[in-house]
């Protein structure tokens, strides 16, 4: 397997000097150039598919049908960047007008507008090849707000990183897009301390996030990091649901535990049921389909021995009991699920870690106040799932804060995996899931990342027409 060569001190200073000297530049670009540049990167990564899709999949084995897809997200994402620079969203501006007299009933001129942070770090991730690497969201969203980037290639996928980042230097203006490779440590901190970069976004473990996150924090100029850590989002299965549509239920959600190999950051980890005829048999089901998934080989070595070491834990705990622990086919891992109670969950943080992989923990609660402990336990995530909480009631509304108090989207049908791309999307949540909830890393407003409010006071007349032109 072709490997990444650490790149030295040098060529990372460089690389970030290089996203400097252009970040004046872009940031002044006129909108409707970026906006052609960001289509033309899309329209570059289709015309490039034949190529791209079996290098993916020859390093990463996620399968050509999963890979086109993903290819065909990113050039949505692209595409939709574009078109939401084009209607202003990357140039927000507030205006309050001048009132005579002292304040607080008189002010001056206020205008508060948004203007690029400058270079931003971009660490690629294993598990999204297309979507969260070389020309994923986070450098789609920087390079949209205006911000050159800097991207540290993921040591998963080094032949296609340098395939898309070839592709892309070669439609943007020289220094835009700047690429660091290697899978040493000292990469990624020399890249967040360069005095150069202003802000990072990353998705990983919680491990190489957090480390980096108190990097970025202990510069004599700290910088926002945003980064995507790790998630166990909970689905609660409320009696009614499982009593209504329970088979179907195991199988869609069955179906999600195991795609992708379970290497989602929105994969279900943890499923709330109670003690009744209706869930115990949907538990079964449960286990019986995801006895019948057959998921691929995982992206890397690495990432399989830590699925191996997780599940393990997860069935040698006291008070777990094992449904199921299918032994791997040839590369590929079996799934694996697991049963406790309320109080073994509340008890052993073991069994609210994430094992990235197939697998699954099932916990049994009594009443609603339980299901509550449960979630309250957790922390943050990603997601939570409630299925059943259709009507207004007191525990259905007590259900849908706790709920809302530890993730950044709650769905209400449907499984977690899967997130759409669009304005209303957050894909963030409470630490650990993120380090900053305020924050999304999928969808528009991923923009306002990068972008840093400045209110002008009093501002001349050709600076705000500036403003409406660019």
């Amino acid at each position: 397997m072709t490997t990444l060569t650490d790149s030295s001190p040098n060529q990372i200073r460089a690389a970030c000097e290089a996203a400097s000297q252009a970040a004046p530049g872009w940031a002044a670009a006129p909108v409707v150039q970026r906006a052609a540049l960001l289509r033309a990167l899309a329209d570059s990564l289709q015309s490039a598919r034949e190529a791209l899709v079996p290098l993916a999949d020859e390093e990463t084995h996620l399968g050509t049908v999963r890979l086109n897809g993903e290819l065909d997200r990113t050039c949505f994402q692209l595409r939709g960047f574009a078109d939401q620079i084009e209607a202003g969203r990357a140039q927000p501006v507030q205006d309050d007008p001048a009132v005579p007299g002292a304040p607080p009933a008189g002010r001056p001129r206020l205008t508060r507008i948004a203007v690029p942070v400058g270079p931003v770090a971009m660490f690629a991730a294993s598990n999204f090849p297309f979507a969260f690497s070389v020309l994923g969201g986070d450098t789609a969203s920087a390079l949209a707000a205006g911000c050159t980037v800097v991207v540290k290639a993921h040591p998963g996928h080094p032949l296609l990183s340098r395939a898309v980042f070839e592709l892309a230097t070669a439609v943007l203006p020289a220094g835009v897009l700047q690429m660091v490779e290697g899978a040493g440590i000292p990469v990624g901190v020399a890249l967040v301390r360069d005095p150069a970069i202003t802000a990072a976004a990353f998705t990983g473990s919680v491990r190489g996030g957090v480390a980096l996150w108190r990097e970025a924090n202990a510069r004599p100029r700290p910088i926002p990091f945003y980064g995507e850590l790790g998630s166990i989002n909970p689905v609660v299965a409320l009696p009614g649901a499982l009593a209504a549509n329970g088979a179907a239920l195991a199988t869609q959600l069955a179906g999600s535990i195991a795609m992708g190999c379970g290497q989602f950051c929105t994969s279900p980890g943890v499923v709330i049921v109670r003690d009744d005829e209706a869930s115990q048999a949907f538990v079964k089901q449960l286990a019986e389909a995801l006895a019948a998934a057959n998921p691929h080989a995982m992206l890397n070595a690495a990432i399989r021995a830590g699925f191996n070491a997780g599940v393990a834990r997860l069935h040698g705990r006291a008070g777990v009991k094992s449904l199921l622990a299918l032994p791997a086919r040839e590369t590929a891992p079996g799934a694996h699920l697991v049963a406790t109670d309320a109080a073994s969950f509340l008890a052993d943080e073991v069994l609210r870690e994430e094992v990235f992989g197939p697998s699954c923990v099932i916990v049994t609660v009594r009443d609603a106040a339980e299901t509550l402990q449960v979630l309250h336990a957790v922390e943050g995530t990603l997601t939570v799932t409630l299925w059943g909480a259709d009507e207004d009631t007191a525990d259905n509304r007590e259900l849908v804060r706790a709920a809302q108090a530890i993730a950044g989207r709650v769905l209400f049908a449907g499984v977690p995996t899967g997130v759409a791309v669009t304005a209303a999307q957050q894909h963030g949540g409470p630490w650990p899931s993120t380090t900053n909830a305020l924050t999304t890393s999928v969808g528009y407003a991923a923009m306002e990342r990068f972008l840093r409010p400045v209110a002008l006071q009093d501002a001349p007349g050709w600076l705000i027409a500036a403003r409406g032109q660019a």
